[in-house]
């Protein structure tokens, strides 16, 4: 997927299948799986086509996930390794994840 490619890209959540999906045009191009939880929501796996690896299609993925949940007014727990590497970077995004098991996570403390 070369950066001037105009091909469309949308995420949308997909609560049957328990997961966000990102489509590259019409192709299903990768998912985040999570559990819906009493205390949340536990974000288990993020996968991407290996030929559309490298592209920023799992960071857009993951941000609008985050926003969902953000708008959803509910907490996160990143048992997803991309996930939790994803919210390291993005700090304003932490708050997500409750104070008292950020560690757990590897997270940095409020």
């Amino acid at each position: 997927m070369p950066p001037e490619d105009e091909t469309p890209v949308s995420v949308t959540d997909n609560p049957a299948e328990h997961r966000f999906e990102i489509r590259y045009g019409d192709r299903l191009a990768g998912f985040t799986v999570y559990q819906e939880r009493h205390d949340g929501y536990a974000f288990v796996h993020t996968e991407i086509e290996p030929d559309l690896e490298g592209h920023g299609l799992a960071s857009r993925l993951v941000r609008v996930a985050m926003d969902a949940m953000a708008e959803r007014g509910t907490s996160v727990l990143p048992f997803c390794p991309y996930v939790t590497s994803w919210l390291a970077k993005h700090p304003d995004h932490l708050g997500l994840v409750p104070d008292d098991q950020r560690e757990a996570f590897g997270l940095p403390a409020a």
